[in-house]
């Protein structure tokens, strides 16, 4: 059987868990203070932290579920979104609109192929 990495793994959650040369890990907005252009902004550059962190990049995302708060917010999220993924290298994406934490508007699930 493969080994399972945990990386920042606490009692309730683990930061990244990479299995099976798949990396998956949860971003929300550091700065809860923002409004929904500032936190999907800084998540997104989160997302490219730890794939730096683990040895990937853009390229390699497989899957984003997104969790909105406001789906008046995907206008938003798109053209951040457009942007920010490499052409011709889209991940599978959702966007769903769900109840989060106070103050947080964005949270992304990622799934990335790591080597």
């Amino acid at each position: 059987m493969e080994k399972i990495n945990r990386i920042g793994a606490s009692r309730r959650w683990s930061d990244v868990v990479i299995h099976a040369g798949v990396a998956r890990w949860v971003e929300v907005a550091e700065d809860l203070n923002l409004d929904a252009r500032g936190q999907i902004r800084q998540v997104l550059s989160q997302i490219d932290a730890t794939l730096v962190q683990i040895n990937s990049d853009r390229k390699q995302l497989l899957e984003i579920t997104i969790f909105l708060v406001d789906l008046a917010d995907a206008p938003i999220l798109n053209e951040l979104w457009d942007q920010w993924v490499p052409f011709g290298h889209p991940p599978v994406r959702a966007c769903v609109q769900v109840g989060l934490g106070a103050g947080c508007r964005v949270e992304m699930l990622v799934m990335a192929a790591v080597a």
